[in-house]
């Protein structure tokens, strides 16, 4: 069977699938679908299935896993710089004139979506990848291959704040009718967001971290904040590329850890206009405040109750925290 008929005969067995789930629409209007327990853009699960099938895992590849707005531009320049500091000098760093985004593309929203034709076996090794999908959902051969895994996550009701504002900000759809910030913050609560529910988003990468840390590497945005150098360090030795005493005396981590600040990137010129690949999304949305806490200025008290009250509810005896 010729390649063509293959992928034909597989979109139609996606397409079939498709008209069987749940689905609704987001927070933005645009359709969601529910697949094996989670919410996904009804745009990019084919796309998500498909690559379960096509993509081959290497050894040697470093798979970064996000919720949208938990840190996921941050963590891919951090780990690009720290993977790549003896090809390229903080001077000459692709960063400055290339969005992280295009450096460290997505599984679901540019290999398989934009770039079918992409040569994967061509990427310079470590291949830095990245995926917004749940660990049940990964391809079998991320999970069961000797590649490392990197997920960050971060307080949920500053990742619900956080990527509400970047979905208004993203709409692309004339005739989407957006719901009120309370309509959404319901649907958040009952776990219906692109790659959601939270809670077991987070549970499975979590425990997948507590099963074997050596594979999966866990990490909290708030401690990003908090202490930036240790955690470069920590994924310096995570990935198989630590600092060696030298480059600590000299400064690197610092160096590493000022070109990929927050505010070191939002400033760059390619950082402020033009838009990411795989989706039509402004690149100077995904710089918005990048704080810890502003969710107090966008939500009620009464809103964090209900979350503390789900969070001790589902995290409950796993021993993953998030303090509010």
């Amino acid at each position: 069977m010729e390649k063509n008929e293959v992928d034909n005969s597989s979109n139609d067995e996606f397409q079939e699938l498709l008209q069987t789930l749940e689905q609704q629409p987001n927070w933005d209007g645009r359709r969601i679908l529910k697949y094996e327990g989670f919410w996904f853009p009804a745009r990019c699960l084919p796309i998500i299935l498909s690559s379960q099938k096509r993509f081959k895992a290497k050894g040697t590849d470093i798979i970064l896993s996000t919720m949208p707005k938990c840190g996921t531009t941050w963590l891919k320049a951090l780990v690009f710089s720290i993977a790549n500091r003896d090809v390229f000098s903080i001077e000459q760093s692709p960063l400055l004139t290339s969005n992280p985004h295009t450096l460290v593309p997505y599984l679901e929203y540019t290999i398989y979506q934009e770039q079918e034709n992409l040569e994967l076996e061509n990427i310079p090794r470590p291949r830095i990848l990245a995926t917004h999908v749940p660990f049940q959902i990964l391809p079998d051969c991320i999970r069961e291959s000797e590649c490392r895994i990197i997920c960050i996550c971060r307080n949920p009701l500053d990742q619900f704040v956080s990527h509400h504002r970047f979905l208004l900000e993203n709409k692309n759809e004339k005739d989407a009718v957006l719901l009120e910030l309370d309509e959404v913050f319901d649907m958040f609560c009952q776990g219906i967001q692109p790659f959601g529910p939270f809670w077991d988003h987070m549970l499975g990468y979590w425990n997948a971290h507590l099963k074997n840390p050596q594979k999966l590497l866990f990490l909290k945005y708030e401690d990003l904040k908090q202490d930036i150098s240790s955690e470069v360090k920590k994924i310096a030795e995570f990935i198989g590329f630590p600092f060696s005493a030298e480059e600590e005396n000299q400064g690197m981590i610092e160096q590493i850890s000022r070109l990929c600040s927050f505010e070191n990137l939002k400033n760059l010129e390619v950082n402020k206009s033009g838009y990411a690949g795989g989706a039509p999304i402004k690149n100077s949305s995904l710089f918005r405040k990048g704080e810890v806490g502003d969710w107090i200025n966008h939500l009620t008290p009464a809103m964090a109750e209900r979350v503390k009250n789900l969070m001790e509810s589902k995290f409950q005896d796993s021993g993953l925290i998030f303090k509010i």
